[in-house]
């Protein structure tokens, strides 16, 4: 599964390079060229990581990363800013707001594509679920890909096991639509496939997870999330 990194640069030939040398890494690239597109297409598409420009028109880098870090949904989306050497002030402010590193224009490409991977690994170790999750009356076995609900076995195909785990394991984040239908059944967006899908497999895990079908909450228009609270 590619990851995907969402570049936030106003300058064409640098998010050019970013572009190519994040596609040879095996990355996934989005970009824009200001903040506010920045914060709409955040929520929308749910990066595995950002990559911030601090100088941007408009709303700026910092602006733009206090709204992420402020915001549930996408707090947790790890953002390496990319500040000049007269920026040092603004550097300290980024990382208390929240971002996880930063590197100093100018910077070597291969450099910034080891602190990403750096970046995503420590994610991926902080975000590790544990074996067998209990969550009111369903439990989930990862280890051995089992589900039961009041200590009774729920068969669930592939797909709709990847769909349960990647939403408990977003902790209440909202997921898209198209969100899910990329990252469990890996289809690129530009190839025409219906959303509808997504609905489809979650109609069946919820009749087939019964009383526990109500931690998958639907968001209306938008996609879907596994609140644990009753």
């Amino acid at each position: 599964m590619k990851e995907t990194i969402l570049i936030i640069e106003d300058e064409k030939d640098i998010v050019k390079m970013l572009e190519y040398n994040l596609k040879k890494e095996g990355f996934k690239t989005l970009s824009v060229r200001n903040g506010e597109d920045a914060v709409k297409i955040t929520t929308k598409e749910y990066p595995d990581l950002i990559i911030l420009d601090l100088m941007l028109p408009g709303m700026d880098g910092l602006e733009v990363c206090k709204a992420l870090k402020g915001d549930t949904k996408t707090a947790l989306i790890p953002i390496i800013m990319l500040t000049a050497k007269s920026q040092e002030s603004d550097k300290v402010v980024g990382l208390e707001l929240g971002a996880d590193d930063y590197m100093t224009k100018p910077f070597s490409p291969r450099e910034l594509i080891a602190r990403i991977k750096a970046v995503l690994r420590r994610g991926k170790e902080k975000d590790k679920l544990p074996e067998v999750l209990k969550i009111g009356d369903l439990i989930i076995d990862l280890a051995k890909i089992a589900v039961t609900v009041k200590n009774k076995p729920v068969e669930l195909t592939a797909k709709e096991f990847e769909l349960l785990k990647t939403l408990i394991k977003a902790k209440g984040r909202v997921l898209s639509r198209d969100y899910l239908l990329d990252n469990i059944w890996g289809l690129d967006q530009a190839i025409e496939i219906e959303t509808r899908t997504v609905d489809v497999h979650i109609r069946t895990l919820r009749k087939k997870l019964k009383s526990a079908a109500k931690y998958i909450v639907t968001v209306k228009n938008y996609g879907y999330r596994f609140e644990e609270e009753e």
